[in-house]
């Protein structure tokens, strides 16, 4: 039950679902749901898989690809997506750090958040609509579970640069239990890649998403030290996409 509790934590975190997880809330379990985070990301790809298949029942798949984009947006409110444009307005307007930091915490866009946003959901579905209905829904299943994975890892073995803000309650270390919760979740979702795919399309689509992940990662941190909230996500949406390309080039 307390497993259970924690993992609609996590639901409840990253998505705007209905969960129920009122009273589940302490900063002690929202550290430890971190370990669910591969999971609620599969969780989220299994919905927008859903709303694609059912959508190409009757329309094209390009259509498809951007009403299942749309629902991952819909069902996290864009979570991610808004840490990636933060991170692009606040790294691409000032080489100065505090001030790169102070512009992400400003609510409003600006023009490289904008541009980052319009790139990153271009190549989303520019990717998906080039793939096969079947790659489509694995690789939507994966891209968000394995992001996940990506953000948990640059979580984990990152330093924390805020001394509040989103992510304040979830920097806590997981420990050996998570560790085993989060790659067996990574593992699982591999293998259904490999099974609905190829060994060589996971290959590839995992390649794509290590790249997402370095990429991201040597930008923010060579200039700010460290993570914020707002790096994680840009960390989830490079890899993300990171993998899409990856089943791209093998397709």
């Amino acid at each position: 039950m307390n497993e259970l509790r924690t993992f609609a934590l996590a639901v409840q975190f990253l998505t705007r679902l209905p969960v129920p997880a009122a009273n589940a809330y302490s900063p002690e379990r929202l550290a430890a749901a971190v370990r669910y985070y591969p999971l609620v990301g599969a969780l989220i790809g299994g919905l927008c898989a859903a709303v694609f298949w059912l959508a190409h029942l009757w329309l094209p798949q390009t259509v498809s690809v951007l009403v299942a984009v749309a629902t991952g947006l819909a069902a996290t409110a864009a979570f991610h997506e808004d840490g990636l444009a933060d991170t692009f307005d606040g790294l691409g307007a000032t080489g100065d750090r505090n001030r790169a930091l102070e512009i992400m915490r400003d609510s409003r866009l600006g023009t490289f958040g904008a541009v980052a946003l319009a790139v990153a959901l271009g190549l989303k579905v520019a990717a998906l609509t080039n793939l096969t209905p079947t790659a489509v829904v694995a690789a939507l299943v994966a891209g968000h579970g394995l992001s996940r994975l990506s953000s948990v890892v640059a979580l984990e073995t990152g330093i924390y640069i805020r001394e509040a803000g989103v992510a304040t309650p979830v920097t806590a270390r997981m420990g050996p239990a998570g560790w085993f919760v989060v790659l067996l979740a990574g593992f699982a979702l591999a293998a259904g890649l490999v099974w609905m795919l190829s060994p060589l399309a996971t290959a590839l689509a995992l390649g794509g998403l290590a790249a997402g992940h370095v990429l991201m990662r040597l930008w923010y941190e060579r200039r700010l030290g460290g993570y914020t909230g707002d790096t994680l996500g840009a960390v989830q949406q490079c890899s993300e996409i990171g993998l899409y390309l990856g089943l791209c080039a093998w397709a």
